[in-house]
C-alpha cells in the first residue's frame, strides 16, 4: 500500500501547488487525477485504480478525503455502454457503480476526461491565459501558432463522458502532444509523472502568457473614457457604500443576498474603457464563470459621481430591462431545446458592474458573493487577453442555457443543506466584544448571519470577531457610538463588507451606580450620549439603509429591567434605559411602513462576562445589596420568581427570537430576560 499512498500523496501535492496560484486555475475550478494500483480486499489481487478530484471540490485546499476512487477497468468498460452524446447525463450515475470501496468523495462530470485518456496523470485547470485562447475568435489558429502540435485544439463541448472521448482519441492521435486547449472552457495536461504533468501544464499556462503579453495590442478594452474615469479611492468608497444598499435591494428581487464590493484596479481599468458594455453584454465563457456570476452582469451606465435621484431612477430602469433580458434568454432556449427544464431560478443579476466605483457581486453567503466577483475578475482577464490578440467570443447563449439549467446542476443544487434561519442576513451588533453583544453576536452568525462586532476597543472587537468566524462570517471594528461620523464609518463598513444591512442590535452600554446627590452633571452625559444618543445615532444610520434596500429589516435594544423598575443609586442608567425602550416604541411605528421591525429585550442580572458588571458596576450594586461581588450573580437570581441566573446566551436566544422568522408580525414589543421580577412586569 505504500505505492498506493504515494501516489496520492503526490496528487494532492500537486493539486495544492496548481491550485494556490489564481493564474493557474480559479477557486473550485478545474480537477486533476492520478492512476495507480492497490490491493482488492476481496480477492488479494492488485487493481488499476484512478483518483479524481471529487464534485465540488478545490484544489488548492484539496485532501485525500476529497478524491473519488474508482476502478480504472470500469471506468474504461463504460465506453462499451456509451448511449451516446445526448443521453451522456447517464454516465454520472454509471461512475457510481465503478467506485472502489466506499469509492471517497463524489465523481464529478470530469471523472471520464481523466479514466479515458491513456495518461498516469491529468491536470484539467481553467487558467486565465490559456481560456483567452480558448475564447478567441481565431483560437484554433492562434493554439497552432503558440504551441505548434504539442497542445492540440479541442472545439467546445460541454463537459462530460464524449468530451472524455475527445481527448482521449487525441491523445492518442497525437503522441507527440502533452496537453489540448479546450475551446470556450480551459486546459486539460497530461504526464508520465505527477511532477511531469505539473510541469506540463504550467508550460501550457505560461505559454499563453508569454505570448498574450507580447503580441497583444494596445488598449485591448478600447481608450479610457474620461467620464469613467476612477473617482479617488476615498470618493470611490463613500459613493459605493451609498450605492450598496440600493443595489443589493435590486439584486435580492427574487431571493436575498449577501453582497461584495470589489474596486481593484483590473476591474475599475476594465469599466473605464470605451468597450466595456460590449464586452460585459457577451458575457462569460467558461462554464465554472457563468454558473457563479449568471449570463452576464447588469452594467450603470452613468457618471460615477452621477446625482443618486438619477441614479436610482436608471438603475430601477436596468433592473427591469435586465429582468425582461433574463427571462427571454430562458424562454428562448427551453422553448428552442425541448426537454423538460428546471423552473427559472430567478432574474436579478449577480453581478452589478459601476464605472469609476468598481464591482458589486452577490451569492446566497458571503463566500459565494465573493467568489462571484472573483471569478469576473478571472472573465476580465479572459477577455483582455482574447480582445489582446484577436476578439472574444464566448460560447453560444444556448449552451450557457444547456449548463446553467442542467438536470446534473440542478440535482447539485438540491443536494445542498437547507439553509440556517438567518442564512443572508447581515447583523450588526453594538458593544459586541464581551458580554451580552458577544453572546448575541456568536449567536446570529451561529444561526447563518454574517456579523459586524463593534465595540470600543478595536482590538477586542477583531479578537471576537476573529473568534466567531473567519473574514466571511465576521467583521470586527472600533465605533464610539456616540460619535456621528463613527457611526457612519461603522454602518458604511458594514454594507462594503456584506452589501447591506439587515438587523442591528442596539447594546453598547456603561453604568455608575450611584446616588442622585453622587451622580454629577458628566456621569449623567456620559450615560445618555452612549445609550440614548448612541442607540439614536445607530438606529438612524442603519434606518437609511433598511429603507434604502426596500427589504425590511430589525433593530433590537437591549434595554433593562430598569427601564421599568425604580431602584435605588442608579438615576442616570434607569432613565436612559427608560429613553431607549421608548425609542422602541416610537421606531416600532415610525418604521413599520417599511417592513422594518422594532423590538426590545429588558435583561436583569447579567453578571458572567458582563463588561458593565467588570466595569466597577458589580462592585457598587454588590455593595448596595450588602453581598460580595462574587455572589452577585447567585443574589439576583434568588429575588426572582424563577430562581435561576440570567446570563449572557440568554439574551442571545431572546435576540435570536425576535429577529427570526417565528415573530414576523411582532414589533414594538418588550421581551424581559430576568428569571422573573414580578415588579418589572410590563403593563
Amino acid at each position: 500500500m505504500s505505492g498506493t499512498n504515494e501516489t496520492v500523496e503526490a496528487l494532492v501535492e500537486r493539486s495544492n501547488r496548481l491550485g494556490a496560484d489564481p493564474r493557474t486555475t480559479n477557486y473550485a475550478g478545474g480537477n486533476t487525477s492520478a492512476k495507480g494500483s492497490a490491493t482488492d480486499p476481496v480477492t488479494g489481487r492488485d487493481v488499476e485504480l484512478l483518483w479524481v478530484k471529487g464534485s465540488g471540490g478545490d484544489l488548492g485546499t484539496l485532501t485525500p478525503a476529497g478524491l473519488a476512487v474508482l476502478r480504472l477497468d470500469r471506468v474504461r468498460a463504460l465506453t462499451e455502454v456509451y448511449p451516446g452524446v445526448e443521453r451522456e447525463d447517464e454516465m454520472v450515475a454509471a461512475f457510481d457503480h465503478c467506485l472502489f470501496g466506499t469509492g471517497g468523495a463524489a465523481p464529478s462530470i470530469d471523472t471520464a476526461m481523466h479514466g479515458l485518456v491513456d495518461a498516469p496523470h491529468v491536470d484539467h485547470l481553467h487558467p486565465d491565459a490559456g481560456i483567452a485562447i480558448a475564447t478567441a475568435a481565431d483560437g484554433e489558429a492562434l493554439t497552432r501558432t503558440i504551441y505548434g502540435d504539442k497542445v492540440v485544439w479541442v472545439p467546445w463541448r460541454r463537459p462530460g463522458f464524449q468530451l472524455g472521448l475527445d481527448i482521449a482519441a487525441i491523445k492518442e492521435e497525437n503522441p507527440q502532444a502533452v496537453g489540448c486547449i479546450l475551446g470556450g472552457h480551459g486546459i486539460t495536461a497530461w504526464g508520465e509523472s505527477s511532477e511531469q504533468c505539473r510541469r506540463n501544464s504550467l508550460w501550457v499556462i505560461r505559454t499563453a502568457e508569454r505570448y498574450i503579453k507580447a503580441h497583444s495590442g494596445k488598449d485591448p478594452f478600447g481608450a479610457p473614457l474620461k467620464k469613467y474615469a476612477p473617482l479617488s479611492p476615498a470618493r470611490r468608497r463613500a459613493r459605493a457604500a451609498e450605492l450598496a444598499p440600493l443595489l443589493r435591494g435590486v439584486a435580492s428581487t427574487d431571493r436575498p443576498m449577501v453582497g461584495h464590493f470589489t474596486d481593484s484596479k483590473v476591474v475599475l481599468d476594465f469599466l473605464a474603457a470605451r468597450n466595456h458594455p460590449r464586452l460585459a453584454g457577451l458575457g462569460t465563457s467558461c462554464p465554472d464563470h457563468f454558473l457563479r456570476t449568471k449570463v452576464k452582469p447588469m452594467v450603470l451606465d452613468l457618471p460615477p459621481d452621477a446625482p443618486m435621484d438619477k441614479v436610482r431612477a436608471r438603475v430601477e430602469e436596468l433592473h427591469e430591462q435586465y429582468r425582461e433580458d433574463y427571462r427571454g434568454y430562458y424562454e428562448r432556449n427551453a422553448t428552442a431545446l425541448g426537454g423538460d427544464w428546471p423552473a427559472m431560478r430567478g432574474a436579478d443579476p449577480l453581478v452589478v458592474l459601476v464605472p469609476g466605483i468598481g464591482m458589486f457581486t452577490y451569492g446566497k453567503d458571503k463566500q459565494t458573493a465573493r467568489v462571484a466577483g472573483e471569478f469576473y475578475v478571472n472573465a476580465i482577464n479572459v477577455m483582455r487577453g482574447a480582445e489582446g490578440l484577436s476578439s472574444y467570443a464566448p460560447i453560444d447563449e444556448s449552451e450557457k442555457f444547456r449548463i446553467e439549467y442542467w438536470a446534473l446542476e440542478e440535482a447539485k443544487l438540491q443536494r445542498m443543506p437547507r439553509p440556517k434561519p438567518l442564512a443572508t442576513r447581515v447583523a450588526l451588533v453594538t458593544g459586541a466584544a464581551s458580554g451580552i453583544g458577544k453572546a448575541i453576536a456568536t449567536r446570529l452568525a451561529a444561526e447563518g448571519a454574517c456579523v459586524v462586532v463593534a465595540d470600543l476597543d478595536e482590538d477586542k472587537a477583531v479578537a471576537a470577531a476573529a473568534e466567531i468566524g473567519g473574514a466571511d462570517v465576521a467583521l470586527g471594528i472600533a465605533a464610539d457610538v456616540a460619535d456621528a461620523a463613527q457611526v457612519r464609518a461603522m454602518v458604511d463598513a458594514t454594507v462594503l463588507r456584506f452589501g447591506g444591512l439587515d438587523l442591528v442590535v442596539n447594546n453598547a452600554g456603561l453604568s455608575l451606580s450611584k446616588s442622585l446627590l453622587e451622580t454629577t452633571e458628566a456621569d449623567w452625559d456620559r450615560q445618555h450620549d452612549v445609550m440614548a444618543k448612541g442607540s439614536f445615532l445607530v438606529s438612524q444610520a442603519a434606518a437609511r439603509v433598511l429603507v434604502e434596500q426596500g427589504m425590511g429589516g430589525d433593530i433590537v435594544y437591549i434595554s433593562s429591567k430598569n427601564s421599568v423598575f425604580a431602584g435605588p443609586n442608579n438615576i442616570a442608567y434607569s432613565a436612559v434605559k427608560a429613553d431607549q425602550a421608548h425609542q422602541v416604541r416610537l421606531l416600532a411605528a415610525e418604521l413599520g411602513e417599511h417592513g422594518v421591525r422594532v423590538n426590545g429585550v429588558n435583561p436583569d442580572g447579567v453578571v458572567r462576562g458582563s463588561g458593565i458588571f467588570a466595569g466597577g458596576w458589580g462592585a457598587n450594586r454588590a455593595k448596595v445589596y450588602g453581598v460580595d461581588e462574587e455572589d452577585l450573580g447567585a443574589f439576583y437570581a434568588q429575588r426572582t420568581l424563577l430562581k435561576q441566573e440570567v446570563l449572557p446566551e440568554h439574551c442571545a436566544a431572546a435576540v435570536l427570537a425576535l429577529v427570526g422568522p417565528d415573530m414576523s408580525r411582532t414589533t414594538g414589543l418588550h421581551v424581559p430576560v430576568d428569571s422573573g421580577v414580578a415588579a418589572a412586569f410590563l403593563r
